[in-house]
């Protein structure tokens, strides 16, 4: 029986930490969608806040379907909101929602790292679709000559192309998560006691994005043992 040490010593850890961030982030929200804000403040009504605390007034925030689908859309300049964090008082519908108009202060601030994301992102895209194509093919064309099984390499250097998109979304979401907390504070949108509410849901999401970038880094390592290794007993 094949056994794949890699994959058991390096990915898998990681997957089962990414595996429990998400259940992580989920329970942490449904449990803090239970206490509601006493000022009875609404997602979107406190995301509306933010924005005009920082002088924003041409960002839109519109209701999407789905559940922690909420995200800010620099193209459209829009705020969309999930069903449970639009209209919903709980301290985890406003921290969600102050963390994507954080988001937004970020590109009206000029932020450069979410600046540096938006550029880098066709190029990451194209690069992680076209990684295991470009491996599997260097590795059918590895007969033909050492030249072919360079394709491996270029393949793992696109993919390689996804940990760097990782590592630059890290600081745009940490900070866009302080920035909601502090205008979460500015503002007087929660009590302390809610406060607390809305900034343990912040931290659970964030664990997940730190999540994502062990599982790439991980996968890229191994990819590196596992074709370097053969590159170097031909």
């Amino acid at each position: 029986m094949f056994w794949d040490w890699t994959y058991v010593t390096i990915l898998l850890p990681c997957v089962l930490l990414s595996l429990w961030a998400s259940n992580n982030v989920n329970s942490t929200f449904r449990r803090y969608s239970q206490q509601y804000s006493r000022r009875g403040i609404t997602g979107a009504q406190a995301a509306q806040r933010v924005l005009a605390a920082h002088g924003i007034r041409d960002v839109q925030i519109e209701r999407v379907a789905g559940n922690l689908t909420d995200h800010y859309d620099p193209r459209s300049n829009v705020i969309r909101l999930s069903d449970d964090v639009y209209s919903n008082t709980s301290t985890a519908a406003i921290g969600v929602a102050c963390h994507e108009a954080g988001h937004a202060v970020q590109y009206a601030v000029g932020y450069a790292p979410i600046k540096l994301r938006a550029a880098v992102i066709p190029v990451t895209n194209i690069g992680s679709r076209m990684a295991m194509p470009l491996i599997l093919l260097g590795m059918l064309l590895s007969g033909l000559g050492h030249f072919y099984y360079n394709l491996v390499y270029v393949g793992i250097a696109c993919f390689g192309l996804s940990l760097v998109f990782q590592l630059i979304t890290l600081p745009v979401e940490f900070d866009a998560s302080r920035r909601a907390l502090a205008s979460i504070q500015d503002g007087e949108l929660l009590t302390q006691e809610e406060y607390t509410g809305a900034r343990k849901t912040l931290t659970a999401a964030a664990l997940t994005y730190v999540a994502a970038t062990a599982v790439s880094l991980a996968q890229l390592l191994r990819l590196l043992i596992i074709f370097g290794g053969r590159r170097n007993d031909d």
